[in-house]
């Protein structure tokens, strides 16, 4: 595989960051441009949730969601202008990065994904207002036991992110119950995590079939790169698959470490984190330490990542 070749992995909700993307703003057109649009497209101004918060404005579903989206493919913008022959070989996003990961392969343009991802958090934050529920980290247990529990309890598993590290989604009182339990299932630490409500689990149902019909009517392409879906774990490529996926992992579990394995057995070895923050990348080196992977999130880091690619591709011309 050619050194410049890289997997884009995509952040999802809970990555953002009070002044994401404003520095790339200021120094790079493209990305000003693709921001410029995004208020035009949503009728409000992202530009200064993003830059200016507060974090409680930016954290709501709904505003961070198309955030780190716009972010995203800003980053992914101002590399292909630092580094124009890179060569995306893969695209895969945790949750609502799933979104932008299809939108970085072509699936559909970026106005297309911003009114989908604009939606999406609209319905789901509608669904977490209408709900009691909560999420918790299950570190150090096996992904059985924990899928064993969470269905004792009658809850789901939100998030099998990497080895002995799960996330159970569900209502406040089966989540407290899992918890309690979690020591007799062999799980080390069990902790609920400080979020709105219950994603990826069943109380999303409602707002997935809100989704449901908006994609049925969005036109959807076949992706330039491949793209693994976080339901299945597994390329999807066909307007229908994508659609589906697309709806189905609203309430259905993400399934981010075969995800990324499945990368991985098929070559891929190169990845690069797009988007705040720096999970992705923390779970990489729990998933397979012999990756490399690399974060981009603002000038500095980017210009950084442009500056090895570029010198990879030199050095492999000498």
């Amino acid at each position: 595989m050619a050194q410049n070749t890289v997997t884009l992995l995509f952040a999802g909700q809970g990555a953002q960051t009070v002044g994401m993307g404003q520095d790339l703003v200021e120094k790079y057109p493209v990305a000003a441009k693709l921001m410029e649009q995004a208020d035009e497209i949503l009728g409000f101004s992202l530009s200064e949730v993003m830059f200016k918060g507060p974090m409680s404005e930016l954290t709501r579903t709904s505003r961070c969601q198309p955030a780190l989206y716009v972010h995203g493919l800003m980053c992914l913008a101002v590399l292909r202008e630092l580094v124009p022959d890179i060569e995306v070989v893969g695209a895969a996003g945790l949750s609502l990065g799933e979104f932008t990961a299809h939108a970085a392969a072509g699936t559909f343009d970026f106005e297309t994904g911003l009114r989908l991802v604009a939606k999406r958090g609209n319905f789901m934050e509608e669904a977490t207002d209408a709900t009691e529920g909560t999420m918790a980290a299950m570190i150090g247990g096996d992904d059985d036991k924990v899928s064993e529990l969470a269905t004792l309890c009658n809850i789901d598993v939100a998030n099998y992110n990497a080895p002995g590290q799960v996330v159970v989604s569900g209502s406040k009182e089966g989540v407290s119950q899992a918890i309690e339990k979690a020591e007799e299932y062999g799980i080390r630490i069990a902790k609920e995590l400080e979020v709105a409500g219950a994603y990826h689990s069943r109380q999303m149902v409602p707002a997935q079939d809100k989704l449901s019909p908006e994609l049925a009517t969005t036109e959807i392409l076949t992706p330039q790169v491949p793209v693994i879906c976080n339901v299945h774990a597994d390329y999807v490529s066909t307007p229908n698959e994508i659609r589906a996926t697309l709806a189905g992992q609203v309430s259905g579990s993400v399934r981010w470490n075969e995800s990324v394995s499945k990368f991985i057995a098929d070559g891929q070895s190169n990845f690069l984190e797009l988007g705040p923050g720096g999970v992705l990348t923390g779970l990489m080196r729990r998933i397979d330490r012999k990756a490399t992977i690399a974060k981009a999130f603002d000038v500095e880091t980017l210009e950084k990542v442009a500056d090895a690619l570029n010198d990879t591709e030199e050095a492999a011309a000498a």
